[in-house]
């Protein structure tokens, strides 16, 4: 029978199954092709150990005490993990104490990390309180992936029977000149053998640092805590701080209220305009022409101001009694009167002081003298008219 490549293989029962060509899978940022491709190292699933576990006392008593030089350690003839240590408080645990750590892992090629933690006794005595215990310290640096062993109780000043009791090759510390128990140094002697390994520092990332951070927003984190239900008492403060420190947090509320509807104001405010103006960008040309009907020279508005100020007028200034028509007429009434006596006057005429006609027999006027005779003393004209002459 003709072999077909879509058919089953047959195979004996003890026989291996072949592997099978792999295609490339793309996992995250990782992208494996074959079996044999090694991978990144991954983080360890299981925390640092501890010097006092058996096996990290197996593995001290194994090792033939023979320190190494930095140049051999450096070009690969040692055969064996190049052992580096690194002490320090390590209170709360932060970015530049792990950059220290990274920096004495990858000083020298196949470095075994130990590191050493001091406890709480010597610490409160030669440095000052810690805000972290003992075994919270150690726990941080039980997890931090750069760490293969810790070193609990370290001494505070490291010396040549403690590293030959931990097969140390080298320490591992910035270079900074760190005095103590009356040396200017703990580390000068370790320098001048060459075997002290140089670390950098974090500018503005150390404990103290972060200290003064807490310190400059104490009232802050006072009131957070007492938000999420920390009592008085247990952050060491008086009645009187707790119920100031409640009352900025209610006033900081209002403010924060406050300021979100301001903003939502002046956003209703952004769009109300934007919409007017747009508005105003469809009808302008009609508003514009509406405006000149109204304010223009022969406008509405003119007209108005012009009736308005000619009854003003009328109104303040009056026509007088004795106008231009009232003064024709009586002129027409003496042409009248002067053609009906041919000229001849009759001695009659009329007084408009006191409202009264006068006669004369002779034709004459009555002088100045008479006509004031005919007043009173009191001004009131008399009742009877003066007598001709």
């Amino acid at each position: 029978m003709s072999s077909n490549s879509s058919s089953p293989e047959i195979r004996s029962p003890g026989a291996k199954r072949p592997r099978r060509a792999i295609t490339p899978v793309v996992n995250s940022h990782i992208i494996i092709t074959e079996p044999s491709k090694k991978c990144p190292r991954l983080a360890e699933t299981s925390p640092a150990r501890f010097h006092t576990e058996v096996i990290c006392k197996n593995l001290r008593e194994c090792m033939k005490y023979d320190p190494c030089s930095v140049d051999d350690a450096r070009s690969g003839v040692v055969d064996r993990p190049i052992r580096v240590y690194a002490d320090g408080v390590f209170d709360m645990f932060h970015a530049g104490h792990a950059r220290a750590l990274m920096q004495a892992k990858t000083c020298l090629p196949n470095v075994y990390l130990l590191i050493g933690v001091t406890s709480d006794r010597q610490t409160h005595e030669l440095k000052g309180h810690t805000v972290m215990t003992e075994w919270e310290r150690y726990e941080a640096l039980r997890h931090c992936r750069y760490v293969d062993e810790i070193i609990t109780d370290c001494p505070w000043r490291v010396t040549h029977d403690f590293m030959e009791e931990h097969r140390i090759d080298f320490i591992a510390h910035d270079d900074l000149p760190y005095g103590s128990d009356g040396s200017t140094d703990i580390y000068a002697p370790f320098k001048a053998t060459g075997r002290f390994i140089a670390t950098q520092r974090t500018e503005g990332v150390s404990t103290s640092d972060v200290i003064a951070r807490i310190v400059r927003n104490y009232d802050h984190y006072i009131r957070r805590n007492l938000a999420r239900g920390y009592t008085r008492k247990d952050l060491n403060i008086n009645i009187f701080k707790e119920k100031r420190l409640l009352l900025k947090e209610q006033v900081d509320k209002a403010k924060e209220h406050i300021g979100e509807k301001r903003d939502k104001v002046v956003g209703l405010l952004d769009r109300t305009g934007r919409e007017l103006i747009g508005k105003w960008e469809e009808k302008r040309q009609e508003l514009i022409m509406k405006f000149i009907e109204c304010f223009g020279k022969d406008g509405t508005f003119h007209q108005f101001i012009g009736d308005s100020t000619d009854k003003f007028r009328r109104a303040v200034s009056p026509p007088h009694p004795f106008d231009d028509a009232h003064l024709v007429s009586l002129s027409d009434d003496e042409d009248e009167e002067d053609s009906d006596d041919d000229g001849a006057g009759d001695g009659t005429f009329y007084d408009f002081d006191n409202n009264r006609s006068h006669y004369s027999g002779d034709g004459e006027l009555p002088s100045t003298s008479s006509t004031m005779s005919s007043r009173n003393k009191n001004g009131k004209a008399n009742s009877a008219p003066s007598s001709p002459r």
